[in-house]
């Protein structure tokens, strides 16, 4: 089966009755990944799953994610699950791991591709949902991303050889592969955006202001018409 479109999760939430089915969120504490988890929690008991694979802002994003939940106040969200995949030995002394010539505000969207990130993360969320029969893995994936491992074809052909090899049947979700972030920001304005962490580049968990990721959250909420209360080290004008 094919991940259902905005429009039919929008239906969802209009049926009568509580949904009862879970599904994994693959929560990073960003934007995109903490609408989505409060988006399915209306309608579904929520497992968020972080995971920590050593990279230079996450202890930004572990510190921020409890206050994000406990701001939505949703009893279907379920308490955070962190799973543990360093890459470290893979990955060097590549700027995510070190935090050493991060991508600017000027930098091409390739220049922050993470090889193999959504193979690590929707394989360990799949170990999991099949240790605790959850069937639904949920990403947050957006439709102007351009890596190869964030395509409708990857979602589908990883899930049935993952759930293949588990001997447990697993569907990634993407229902916001369509949309673009400002769209996003825009149909979820009263959610507390303002916890969500969206840098690469982290300070005493306040964002850069500088980095690619916080320009494009910038220029989303400036698209979205939504106020920014987003806590900036530097913002640029």
């Amino acid at each position: 089966e094919r991940s259902p479109a905005l429009g039919d999760l929008h239906r969802l939430r209009h049926l009568p009755g509580p949904l009862v089915e879970p599904v994994a969120v693959l929560t990073s504490g960003g934007l995109d990944s903490a609408i989505l988890l409060a988006d399915l929690a209306r309608t579904r008991t929520a497992y968020p799953i972080y995971v920590r694979a050593g990279m230079a802002w996450e202890d930004a994003e572990v510190a921020a994610l409890p206050a994000y939940v406990a701001a939505l106040g949703n009893p279907n969200v379920q308490p955070l699950t962190v799973l543990q995949a360093p890459v470290a030995p893979l990955y060097g002394d590549h700027w995510s791991i070190t935090g050493r010539g991060t991508p600017g505000a000027d930098t091409p969207d390739h220049a922050v591709f993470l090889p193999g990130r959504n193979i690590l993360l929707i394989g360990l969320a799949a170990v999991w949902c099949s240790l605790h029969h959850v069937r639904d893995i949920a990403i947050g994936s957006l439709g102007d991303n351009p890596f190869p491992d964030a395509s409708p074809q990857f979602f589908d052909e990883f899930a049935r050889v993952v759930g293949t090899g588990l001997g447990h049947p697993v569907q990634v979700l993407a229902p916001y592969r369509g949309l673009h972030k400002d769209a996003i920001i825009a149909r979820n304005p009263d959610l507390p955006l303002e916890l969500t962490i969206t840098c690469i580049a982290p300070a005493l968990g306040v964002h850069c202001g500088a980095c690619n990721k916080c320009h494009e959250r910038q220029i989303a909420f400036a698209a979205s018409g939504v106020p920014d209360r987003t806590r900036y080290a530097a913002r640029k004008e």
